[in-house]
This record gives structure tokens, sequence and C-alpha cells, in this order.
């Protein structure tokens, strides 16, 4: 199993981004993928996930309404959608399926 964040990058509060996380080596179809951040002195802490059976999606909550997960089966990559990014939305961000890590990827949202 591999997964790859990419995406990331320096973003002024209220802008967008959008992460990718490019897998390989299993079928989504049957399991769950999120993705993680952790920012500089915190916890690791779940963002959103993406279920393949039934299509459920879950969002913590500071980023309701703002971040949008996403699968894309022709690419077998998962997107993280950010919008109206605020400056506790910088951390390093993970994507994470079955107990499997990819390198994170970077945001920082500052002016």
């Amino acid at each position: 199993v591999q997964l790859q964040a990419s995406g990331g990058g320096l973003v002024q509060p209220g802008g967008s981004l959008t992460l990718s996380c490019a897998f390989s080596g299993f079928t989504l179809d049957y399991y769950a993928i999120g993705w993680f951040r952790q920012a500089p002195g915190k916890e690791r802490e779940g963002v959103a996930c993406f279920h393949s059976l039934g299509g459920d999606t879950y969002y913590t909550d500071s980023v309701k309404g703002r971040f949008t997960i996403a699968r894309d089966t022709t690419r077998n990559t998962v997107t993280l959608q950010m919008n109206r990014l605020k400056p506790e939305d910088t951390a390093v961000y993970y994507c994470t399926t079955g107990g499997h890590w990819g390198k994170g990827t970077l945001v920082t949202v500052s002016s």
C-alpha cells in the first residue's frame, strides 16, 4: 500500500487549496480513507474521512462547510478541497487508510 499526499503550500487567509492523495496497492471500494493533520506543538487530529461503501463522509467540526473530501475514481486519488482557509488550518496534512500513512504535505495559511 502506498499513499502520497501533495498540493500543500502557502496561501493567504480566506484562500483555497486542493490536496490530493494518490494511492496504490489496494482497492478503495471497501475501505475508508481519510485526512489527518498535525499543527506545530499539537496532537494529530482527524480532518475528513470518506468511506467508499455507501459514500459516507465525515468532517471534524472546525472544517465543516469549508472542506470537502472526494474520490476521483479515474486517477486513484482522494482529494481534499479546502476553502476559506484560516491560520489555524496551518499543519502538515496526511492521508491514511487501513493503518497505512503517506508522507505529509505542509499547508501554511498566513498573510
